[in-house]
């Protein structure tokens, strides 16, 4: 029972390695491997999410379990989407565009890749380190929430940018500017202190999980036929979920704040 979770741990990682090789074979002649890449990516989160669920369920949880399960999240998504990020983004730039302008947009990719990296590790350690975080902006007492985006999502966001194009690597030097805004985002998301809905309320013990259930396998459905939409739009609706719900706290805080400002004295009195 102990070797359960560490082999769903170990799927994690395997499905990261298969993302890095990919990436490392994906060309504009061979997009199906950047689409494999970020498939694998994909394939990988449910593994993430479960290994912990497991070890809980059977009460086989260790601290060798927990260092195994952070340093597979900083390979499968930290790593591997950021290499896939900089090859698909921007190592496939055609040579036909300005030379000099291909080369800044590849160094500051590749920077802005790295920087994704390392916010997915600092966004991991903190994690590691805190007990019950408190976000910035918080929401409703009974659900539970991630302070700051978690790295599974960051790197479900940006393998689902790339298999909604269907691997066909960035061509232009405009969408390689919006990918390096996008990249850069999502680190610094990942870093906040913003919330994220965790999903760790669904319940499927509960005494009459039908309507969850059903609406799981209707998801299930519709990303298995209709993947590349989906899966966009799921991933960019968990991203600026966070974003809109700091905004609207930073709104209503001002707000607040104004409306019991106390008035202010002109002139004085002798």
């Amino acid at each position: 029972m102990f070797l359960l979770p560490s082999m769903f741990t170990a799927g994690n990682i395997a499905a990261g390695y298969y993302a890095i090789t990919q990436s490392l074979q994906g060309s504009i002649l061979e997009p199906h491997h950047f689409d494999y890449a970020a498939l694998a990516i994909g394939f990988a989160i449910p593994f993430d999410a479960l290994d912990g669920r497991i070890a809980r369920m059977t009460n086989t949880t260790s601290e060798f379990g927990k260092e195994l399960d952070s340093l597979a999240d900083v390979i499968t998504f930290g790593v591997a989407p950021s290499i896939l990020a900089f090859t698909w983004g921007f190592h496939m730039l055609p040579a036909t565009m300005d030379p000099m302008l291909r080369q800044r947009l590849v160094q500051i990719g590749g920077f802005v890749c790295f920087l994704f990296l390392l916010c997915g590790a600092s966004r991991l350690a903190r994690f590691n380190i805190s007990h019950d975080p408190v976000p910035k902006n918080p929401g409703r007492p009974d659900r539970k929430y991630f302070v700051g985006m978690p790295i599974p999502a960051a790197a479900g966001i940006l393998a689902a940018v790339v298999h909604f194009f269907g691997g066909v690597p960035i061509f232009n030097w405009w969408l390689a500017i919006t990918w390096i805004a996008l990249v850069g985002i999502i680190g610094f998301l990942m870093v906040s202190t913003w919330r994220f809905w965790s999903g760790k309320e669904i319940n499927l013990s509960s005494r009459r999980p039908f309507r969850l259930i059903i609406l799981i396998g209707l998801i299930i459905y519709l990303m298995v036929f209709f993947s590349k939409e989906v899966l966009f739009t799921m991933a960019f609706i968990y991203m600026f979920s966070g974003i809109v719900a700091r905004a609207a706290y930073s709104w209503q805080r001002n707000r607040h704040a104004s409306l019991h400002q106390p008035p202010s004295t002109t002139g004085s009195t002798h």
